[in-house]
């Protein structure tokens, strides 16, 4: 590969210049000028009515083990590259909400000297008082609450597998 310099004008320092500059100049030039060019890049892209992104709930069912439903484990299993950040969704946000209510459920517990009895009374102490919304979690993944073991689980609405 041959270089030829010249000198820059503002600072009278040499500057290395490749043949091949001009023709990557071109090229760059074109692909950033053509990419602003669809109505995808000027026009603000319009939410799936179907998306769950952004959306809350306060719904949140009661669990019980004889029903024998799914409990996540809350790993992160990312099996392609290219769908990965969706894969990773659901667990990161399980996480989080799941933190989120055990902070609550151990504020509650220190100001009362016990967890919420009842289904009911986590609902209206915990949930309803605080005002804490949780967000939606995609395919067919709920919120329930185990009475039994003070926590949050995430659970789907099939069979576990045996």
């Amino acid at each position: 590969m041959s270089y030829f310099f010249s000198f820059d004008m503002l600072s009278d320092r040499p500057f290395r210049f490749d043949k091949a500059m001009p023709v990557r100049a071109l090229i760059c030039g074109g692909v950033l000028s053509l990419s602003a060019c669809g109505p995808g890049f000027t026009e603000p892209m319009q939410k799936s009515p179907n998306s769950i992104i952004g959306k809350t709930t306060q719904d949140i069912g009661e669990f019980k083990p004889e029903e024998k439903k799914e409990v996540s484990d809350q790993n992160l299993n990312v099996t392609n590259p290219v769908t990965g950040p969706l894969e990773a969704y659901r667990p990161m946000v399980e996480r989080v909400v799941i933190a989120q209510i055990d902070q609550a459920l151990r504020l509650y517990e220190a100001e009362n000297g016990k967890y919420p009895a009842t289904y009911e009374e986590f609902m209206e102490q915990i949930i309803k008082k605080n005002g804490i919304r949780l967000p939606v979690l995609p395919g067919g993944w709920k919120y329930e609450y185990n009475v039994a073991e003070h926590k949050l689980e995430v659970v789907q609405d099939k069979p576990a597998a045996p």
